[in-house]
């Protein structure tokens, strides 16, 4: 299985209510290179956060690479989420491919935990940057970092 993490792209500057966050212009544009990246991958699934950012860059993506599938809004993948419980929950999609879409510290996070099962250090993943880890399954310190692009700012 291999998972796909992205982060949003470049959003407003903070808002009274962050979770409002739209993108902006050169977020948008973010997103379209970062879907360049991804063309030769058919996503099983599509998971992204709540956060308008987050749905923003995930209609685009998708959009950007014809996904025919819709994407599945969760509540469980907002920036200061638990990396355990979000493991747990990812647990119960057994694909081939599945791209998340959310934030910082969240994903960053993620790859620390799903990779060396430690918390500790935070990855470092620019807006539109796109992990991919692989693995029989996911699980705390079972997948390996196949790759971690950055799209120019």
């Amino acid at each position: 299985m291999r998972l796909w993490l992205i982060r949003h792209g470049a959003a407003e500057a903070y808002q009274r209510h962050d979770a409002e966050r739209q993108l902006t212009a050169q977020g948008r544009q973010q997103v379209v290179l970062a879907a360049k990246l991804l063309q030769a991958v058919t996503f099983d699934r599509v998971l992204s956060s709540p956060y308008v950012r987050a749905r923003q860059t995930a209609e685009l993506l998708c959009a950007t690479l014809a996904h025919q599938g819709t994407i599945e809004i969760v509540p469980w993948l907002t920036p200061e989420d638990d990396v355990r419980e979000v493991t747990r929950k990812l647990d119960g999609y057994p694909v081939d491919n599945l791209l998340i879409v959310a934030h910082q510290p969240l994903l960053g996070t993620l790859v620390s935990w799903l990779t060396d099962a430690s918390r500790q250090h935070v990855v470092p993943m620019n807006t539109a940057s796109i992990a991919c880890l692989e693995g029989d399954f996911i699980g705390a310190g079972t997948m390996q970092l196949r790759s971690l692009q950055h799209v120019e700012q």
